[in-house]
């Protein structure tokens, strides 16, 4: 598991529902990392089902931490 890092008091002014999507988005974008490295798919809900998306498909995700 990664190392936690103390927020910025800037991030910590931000309110908690745009700190907790902040935080999200850096969570799916090393969830995706990982299962490419690993060469694993995700399962993801899309058009009203769960389905598989290979290691591929998930190089082409864009990253939400920029």
């Amino acid at each position: 598991m990664g190392k936690m890092v103390r927020p910025s008091p800037e991030i910590l002014k931000l309110p908690l529902v745009v700190r907790a999507e902040m935080a999200m988005k850096v969570a799916f974008d090393k969830v995706i990392e990982e299962h490419v490295r690993e060469g694993r798919p995700v399962c993801v809900w899309r058009d009203g089902k769960v389905i598989e998306v290979p290691p591929e498909e998930l190089r082409t995700y864009p990253s939400h931490s920029h």
